[in-house]
């Protein structure tokens, strides 16, 4: 995960005081000391992943929450709230298995890859 300088240098030059991104399945947001606030919600449908490109790394929530943020400006700035829900992985598990997504249904039941 990024530390907040690196993502501070990443967004260098970008002046939108509100950044969404994705991916990494890891909710988080933070905010910086010019307003500027980077979100990450998490993942509505799978907390972990493996992937060998472009070098092979492990994201994971450590839960099996479905994860998704609310983002609302309020007295001029930007705010985020990280929310996490319960639903029933282990009928999204028996689904993946279904299809033969034996992994995916490890991931979903643990949050972990």
């Amino acid at each position: 995960m990024a530390t907040a300088a690196e993502i501070e240098e990443r967004l260098r030059g970008v002046t939108e005081p509100l950044v969404l991104c994705a991916h990494s399945h890891v909710p988080r947001a933070i905010e910086f000391g010019d307003g500027r606030l980077v979100v990450n919600p998490g993942s509505v449908g799978l907390p972990a992943y493996r992937q060998s490109v472009p070098a092979p790394h492990v994201m994971e929530a450590g839960t099996r929450h479905s994860r998704y943020a609310i983002v609302e400006r309020r007295g001029g700035r930007w705010t985020a709230e990280l929310i996490a829900l319960d639903y029933d992985w282990q009928q999204a598990a028996a689904q993946a298995r279904s299809f033969g997504w034996e992994e995916w249904a490890r991931v979903l039941e643990t949050g972990r890859a």
